[in-house]
């Protein structure tokens, strides 16, 4: 069972080697993990009973389990024993967890996000609401540079350019054969929030309206008179992948860390939180309308 990561790519840009590869190893331990995360449950034990019978932690098979720790042969053929797998579910275990221990292009550049890299590579769809800014997989890379500079301490040039340049391979995914259905929900204030300069606007705004023309692409704008959005978050994505054995999962960004939200209950919030959004944003054509609104109006500040 071997999946295509869309977009993958063995070019060299901005001094770094960009190793194609053909799996996102982030995908394939959540997928392991979820695996054996059912047959642990088919078995009725606990996570505390499985530990204690391998003679090892606890905090262990919880990480194997949400994906979160890469598993090796030897932890394999412990839990297929202790599970009473068959040969051919064995090696389908096994394969997983080789594929999860492979190293991707990602992961090879100073990003904090690359786990998320990992997961979006082999998402079926992706819901991105943005209050602040422009998504990642929109962005311009003078937009781009200007928020990664802006991101916290002065960073090194080199790795500015990385994470601009990972940035614009992401977006490759959007135009792929086999590209997820993208549905941005954009709070009107990202149009008016001047990032790098009026000019730097003028390209971005261009940008999500080309972006917008794909076919599994759709981009809404929340107008200002829509009403009150959803207070409490900023920004959060929605992953759904066509694997089953791949729950969806949602990406709360903050000022130091990712989280991810995987819990059935809680991706269900997200997702209404999501349609309500939807219900209060422009429809496609309002927004570009909204867009090239604010295009003119940047262009007649620049002139």
């Amino acid at each position: 069972m071997r999946v295509l990561l869309r977009g993958q790519t063995n070019e060299a840009r901005s001094g770094v080697g960009l190793m194609s590869v053909t799996v996102s190893p982030v995908a394939r331990r959540r997928e392991l993990g979820s695996l054996l995360r059912s047959l642990r449950t088919r078995t009725g034990l606990t996570t505390e009973e499985v530990a204690e019978r391998l003679g090892v932690s606890r905090s262990k098979i919880s990480r194997l389990e949400n994906g979160r720790r890469g598993a090796s042969s030897a932890d394999i053929a412990r839990l297929c024993e202790l599970y009473q797998v068959d040969d051919e579910y064995r090696s389908r275990l096994a394969e997983l967890a080789v594929e999860g221990k492979q190293r991707a292009w990602w992961q090879r550049l100073n990003l904090t996000y690359g786990d998320y890299v990992g997961l979006e590579a082999e998402a079926e769809s992706i819901s991105d609401y943005a209050l602040a800014l422009v998504p990642g997989l929109l962005q311009t890379p003078d937009y781009a540079r200007a928020i990664v500079r802006a991101g916290g301490p002065a960073l090194p040039a080199s790795i500015v350019e990385e994470r601009v340049q990972a940035r614009v391979i992401r977006q490759r995914l959007l135009a792929a054969a086999a590209g997820p259905r993208f549905v941005a929900v954009l709070d009107e204030s990202v149009l008016h929030r001047v990032v790098g300069s009026p000019s730097v606007m003028v390209a971005q705004l261009r940008q999500i309206l080309e972006m917008s023309r794909l076919p599994n692409v759709t981009i809404r704008i929340v107008p200002y008179d829509a009403g009150t959005v959803v207070s409490g978050v900023n920004k959060f994505i929605i992953l759904r992948f066509a694997l089953a054995d791949i729950p969806d999962i949602v990406l709360i960004e903050d000022l130091t860390d990712h989280q991810y939200v995987d819990g059935a209950d809680d991706v269900a919030v997200y997702n209404t939180t999501f349609q309500r959004l939807l219900s209060l944003s422009a429809d496609p054509v309002a927004s570009r309308a909204m867009v090239l609104a604010k295009v003119t109006a940047y262009e007649l500040r620049i002139r």
